[in-house]
């Protein structure tokens, strides 16, 4: 009687866990990828570039956004029929790409 509740309690600690983690892996290899793409210039087709508008005229600062999505192992039976659909970790790396001299 106590077996099925103590291990769908083990299985939700478990997926929540690990949604946490993954979430925390994918932004931090984001932001690098996103400060690495701001330096080298090195711009993918999903990355986007926003112009920042300084009063300085001749500074024109543009930020690198970079976005990925991943899903989330399902640990849970049935779990994503409940949330509608599949578990995805969304993530957002920004940086300041600075001009070329």
């Amino acid at each position: 009687m106590v077996l099925i509740p103590l291990l769908f309690l083990f299985l939700c600690g478990a997926q929540l866990t690990s949604a946490v983690f993954i979430r925390n892996f994918e932004l931090a290899k984001v932001q690098n990828e996103a400060s690495t793409r701001a330096i080298s210039h090195d711009l993918r087709s999903q990355d986007s570039v926003v112009a920042v508008e300084t009063q300085n005229r001749f500074d024109s600062p543009k930020l690198v956004v970079v976005r990925k999505d991943r899903e989330i192992p399902i640990m849970v039976p049935g779990l994503s029929r409940i949330l509608g659909g599949r578990l995805l970790s969304s993530v957002t790396g920004v940086a300041v790409m600075e001009s070329s001299p």
